[in-house]
């Protein structure tokens, strides 16, 4: 029977099969022991494979389709344990864009290799759970097939960009950035100028200043589209943000550039992250987002830098050669756009068309919003709404940041029969926008570093809203709710009009799980400004604290006033008096279930809460790169067991090559991807200069690369083989001997 990587050989781009190739490579030197633990958990991250939590499989939603009853532990612990314990994989998808196929291929997977459920988190990517690492290999080969990858997915990486849901479609928009959004996608994948942060680079698109698609002011660097006219003649561009943040310490993005042409967006974001390479915190990962860098230097140290940085940027055609192709990317609807007329309209539609129907720019067209409860669905939803979306709009599929679907150019004129078949599928709920539309992160059911069930109190929120939603007054019904499971804000607590996040308290011998209240935040205006935290909250007591807040904000507010205006003229003050009463903590004995977390009958305890991975680990540029070198070596071990002589040649010579390389560019990160290139300046930089010389070899195993490559063999045999795969090890050893001596640690 013929493998995954047999199978799609001819499908599979050349560039990921080779990074898919290598990181099984590594997986495999992991397996033996013979790959340094933290080295390949970084590797693993930027493949997007995660450790995750367990709870035995347990969704708030209800939703469990197998058993999942895997023994707890983290996803690698050492050689012996790496397979005990599968987790979580992360897969980009840039600007949330999918088509059909796409769609279709995520639901095998999630089926195939997952618990059967498709989550969506707030970056308009996807995240399997229950992943088991031994698949991981083939579970990427299939998405390379169809154009996916998990490539820097996670780790000290540029992370899936985002950009606006209705990007081409928007009545507001100043032109679509969704094609930008995809050139810096590819762009920045795997660019050597990235490979070396202190911590993830979060980057997103907005196509207007007023809506809150984009989010551009609340990420590392933010795209804002504007033009200008210059010379007569008017010109795209965008107002460059850069350092901002939510997390722990939530950071407003500074303007790092009013208006930067179309021609240098992409040297620009590369300047940018050579600066954060360069000068960003390696050692302190809790200090090491670029919104720390921007804020010790002062922005216009900053933009000092990045613009003397930019004089350094070596030229590259693919900074402009983006723009030739911005007139290819177009929408190809599934239907001619036809106004909806006379069509008998089956129950409930009025409320979903109200709430879930945006009407496009491109007349007898509209875009639609599939509000999924948790930001999540299964995988038998995803094959059927991957044929709805083939008959009713082709393979114009958006995944949002809040968690939701979206169906872009559907007919007019289709929207009933559409609305029918979401129903029949369990997707077709009204009130996506409003106020049951909850974004959470993953909390306690499967991250490491959740300290309450941001799940398990969305869902319950949600049932009690949804309930008495026809009873809200319109001002209520618009505001945001945002649920994050700890401090971190992956479920944007801050940005929302009401956020909780995760803590706890002590009441007698028992912790108690709680929910700080965040209250103002400004959701608008690409995150415009941050809530601030009046309180914590027994968990049990969040649903009536939701209820006293929009009770007394409909009774008080003035006409017209916002829910952000109205907590800051209402005062942090009256706010905390209104919250005492729910503040207060009951004893184990008087109230037992304030002690168990939503969704979960067991007594409350936070002892499993363990060490979170989605900031990596930091490993040094080196020790990234000369992995690269390892991996190829071992290719080239599996090739002499097969017999594949040439190709023990071409993996041992590509593998000193990289070890090379790895060592070059501690002095000179812009060495490129030629091979003639690479040997060059290993020659002068390190064999010229006797830096890789030892008191034994003196020089002898730098020789090893240079015989290979200025005297390719003509015929290759298994003697030959042999002798460079030797030759080739003992290069790799001696390139870090050389990195050790260089950087001054003591080798025995």
């Amino acid at each position: 029977m013929s493998t995954w990587k047999e199978q799609l050989a001819d499908q599979i781009p050349a560039d990921m099969g080779n990074l898919i190739d290598t990181f099984e490579a590594q997986i495999e030197l992991r397996k033996q022991g013979k790959l340094d633990e933290k080295v390949f958990a970084e590797q693993r991250l930027r493949k997007g494979a995660y450790g995750q939590r367990y709870d035995n499989g347990q969704r708030h939603d209800g939703v469990r389709t197998r058993d999942l009853s895997y023994p707890s532990g983290d996803l690698v612990k050492g050689p012996d344990t790496l397979w005990d314990a599968p987790g979580m994989q992360r897969i980009k998808i840039p600007y949330g864009g999918l088509t059909a196929d796409q769609l279709e291929v995520l639901s095998e997977l999630a089926d195939e290799y997952a618990d059967g459920i498709l989550p969506f988190p707030t970056r308009q990517d996807i995240q399997l759970h229950y992943v088991h690492i031994d698949d991981t290999p083939d579970l990427m080969r299939r998405l390379a097939a169809v154009g996916i990858t998990t490539q820097e997915a996670c780790g000290n990486s540029v992370r899936n960009i985002t950009a606006c849901t209705l990007a081409g479609v928007c009545h507001d928009e100043v032109f679509d950035v969704s094609p930008y959004a995809d050139a810096m996608t590819r762009f920045l994948l795997d660019h050597d100028d990235v490979q070396d942060f202190g911590r993830k680079f979060k980057v997103a698109f907005s196509g207007c200043a007023g809506h809150a698609c984009g989010l551009v002011k609340m990420h590392d660097l933010g795209l804002l589209a504007q033009t200008r006219e210059i010379d007569g003649e008017i010109k795209r561009g965008f107002t460059v943000f850069v350092g901002g943040g939510l997390g722990t310490v939530p950071q407003q993005a500074k303007v790092l550039a009013d208006f930067a042409t179309e021609e240098q967006l992409l040297p620009l974001a590369q300047a940018v992250s050579r600066v954060f390479a360069r000068l960003g915190e390696k050692k302190n990962r809790n200090r090491a987002r670029i919104k720390f860098l921007v804020s010790k230097l002062g922005i216009e140290e900053f933009r000092r830098q990045v613009q003397e940085e930019l004089k350094t940027v070596p030229h590259d055609d693919r900074h402009t050669a983006y723009l030739d192709t911005l007139g290819d990317f177009e929408y190809q609807p599934a239907k001619a756009g036809m106004a909806l007329n006379g069509t008998a309209l089956p129950d409930g539609f009025s409320d979903w068309y109200r709430t879930n129907v945006y009407h496009q720019t491109q007349s007898g067209y509209s875009t639609i919003t599939l509000n999924t409860p948790l930001g999540d669905f299964t995988a038998m939803q995803g094959f059927q709404l991957a044929e709805i979306a083939r008959r009713y709009v082709g393979d114009n599929i958006r995944l949002s940041v809040e968690q939701n679907i979206v169906l872009r150019w559907v007919a007019d004129a289709d929207l009933p029969a559409i609305y029918r078949e979401l129903r029949e599928i369990g997707l077709g709920d009204s009130g996506a926008g409003t106020i049951v539309d909850i974004t959470a992160c993953p909390g306690t059911d499967t991250c490491k570093l959740g300290i309450a069930s941001s799940r398990g109190l969305t869902a319950e929120l949600r049932t009690r809203l949804i309930e008495r939603i026809n009873l809200l007054p319109d001002a209520v019904r618009e505001l945001k709710i945002k649920v994050s499971g700890c401090f971190n804000s992956c479920g944007q607590h801050h940005v929302a009009d009401i956020g909780f996040f995760g803590n706890s308290r002590r009441s007698g011998n028992h912790k108690m799980p709680h929910f700080q209240v965040v209250l103002g935040g400004q959701w608008q205006e690409n995150a415009g400004s941050y809530g601030l935290a009046v309180g914590a909250v027994p968990a049990k007591h969040i649903p009536e604290v939701l209820e006293a807040l929009t009770n007394r904000y409909v009774d008080e507010r003035a006409e017209e006033e916002v829910f952000q205006t109205w907590v800051k003229n209402l005062g942090r003050k009256e706010i905390k008096a209104m919250l005492q009463p729910y503040m207060k903590l009951p004893s184990f004995d008087d109230k037992p279930e304030f002690f168990s977390d939503w969704g979960d009958s067991r007594v409350y305890t936070i002892d499993d809460i363990g060490v979170g991975e989605c900031a990596g680990e930091v490993v040094s540029l080196f020790s990234l790169e000369i992995t690269r070198a390892e991996s190829a070596h071992f290719e080239a071990l599996l090739a002499l067991d097969d017999g594949d002589y040439p190709l023990v040649d071409q993996q041992a010579y590509k593998a000193m090559v990289l070890a090379a390389r790895a060592l070059v560019r501690t002095k000179y990160l812009d060495v490129g991807d030629d091979y003639g290139n690479i040997v060059n300046e290993f020659r002068n930089r390190f064999y010229d200069t006797e830096l890789v010389y030892d008191r034994f070899a003196k020089g002898k195993f730098a020789r090893y690369l240079f015989k290979r490559h200025d005297r390719p063999p003509t015929q290759v045999g298994e003697d030959y083989a042999h002798q460079l795969i030797d030759e080739t090890q003992l290069f790799i050893e001696n390139i870090h001997s050389a990195e050790q001596r260089i950087n001054g640690v003591i080798v025995s």
